[in-house]
């Protein structure tokens, strides 16, 4: 998997969690609709810390608890 694949799967897994849809988390968290769809669609190919931070004060979890998800396991990320 591509960090970004990892990426988009985390933030719809948040979103299901806590029942957020992608415009309601852009509007919660002040990163335009567009961003997060490329995101979620896998058309950005190197996310922003501070977006992602932005994605975490949403959800109130930290970038750490973003990352401690077994998606991003160094083994299942490719290059």
């Amino acid at each position: 998997m591509l960090f970004k694949e990892a990426v988009a799967e985390r933030i719809l897994e948040l979103c299901e969690e806590y029942n957020y849809t992608i415009n309601a988390l852009a509007e919660k968290s002040t990163v335009p609709p567009s961003t997060l769809r490329g995101l979620v669609n896998r058309e950005v190919e190197n996310p922003s810390a501070y977006v992602i931070f932005r994605i975490c004060r949403v959800f109130k979890i930290t970038t750490k608890e973003f990352f401690d998800s077994p998606l991003f396991d160094e083994e299942k990320i490719v290059n």
